[in-house]
């Protein structure tokens, strides 16, 4: 009886063995597995954040402390999207001290600046009185192909006025050395207002670039076809 005893004993202890190393080679294989999948998932996720930190150092930043840094980021974005055959070349800043290739600060202080403001982006004296900072960029070869300025406005209630004054002086400019088809009037945020004419297309496409780099903050607030 004894005997019989210890062997049911012994053979409940051998099936308690088997079912507890069985359990330790499954636990052992899903444990495996759940280290592999989290070694995936943190692969994955760091894979994820590399791509999102590398996305957010190539995009161009919306913050503006001055008017050139629009016409700065509308004109690299631009270049980033537009065909080849939308592309050339331009020079920014004061007439007479032009830096090729990139727009520029227009320094309205300087003698004759003022008038050549005039003459060239149509805002009369009025409406540039109103503002405080100025950007230009140019086409090389034709002003009228494409020309655009940036203007700081000084307080945000003259905004609409400066933007009345521009759109005026363009409709009603005497052209020279050809004829621009279009002209765009954007604001960018609460006091900031950018103009631009020039060929259609081109107008059209710069109209893209700065309304992708800003966003809600960029409004078209005038887009008219420029009558001949």
């Amino acid at each position: 009886m004894k005997k019989l005893a210890v062997l049911l004993l012994v053979g409940a202890m051998t099936l308690g063995t088997v079912a507890c190393g069985t359990t330790g080679d499954d636990g052992g294989k899903n444990t495996q597995q759940g280290s592999e999948s989290v070694n995936q998932d943190t692969q994955q996720e760091s894979e994820d954040v590399n791509e999102n930190t590398q996305q957010t150092s190539d995009a161009i930043s919306t913050e503006i402390t001055e008017a050139n840094d629009i016409l700065a980021n509308a004109w690299k974005e631009y270049n980033a999207k537009a065909g080849d055959e939308m592309k050339f070349s331009i020079a920014g800043g004061n007439v007479e001290s032009m830096i090729m290739d990139v727009p520029a600060k227009f320094d309205v202080t300087l003698e004759g600046a003022e008038d050549a403001l005039v003459s060239s982006y149509c805002i009369p004296t009025d409406a540039i009185a109103m503002t405080d900072d100025v950007a230009t960029m140019t086409h090389m070869m034709n002003a009228n192909t494409f020309s655009s300025a940036a203007y700081h406005v000084t307080e945000a209630a003259n905004v609409q006025t400066v933007i009345d004054n521009i759109k005026n002086a363009t409709l009603n400019n005497q052209w020279m050395c050809g004829f621009p088809e279009t002209l765009i009037i954007v604001t960018v945020g609460d006091d900031y207002v950018v103009s631009a004419f020039g060929n259609a297309q081109l107008i059209d496409t710069f109209k893209t670039a700065i309304t992708n780099v800003y966003g809600d903050m960029a409004n078209v607030v005038v887009e008219e076809a420029l009558a001949r």
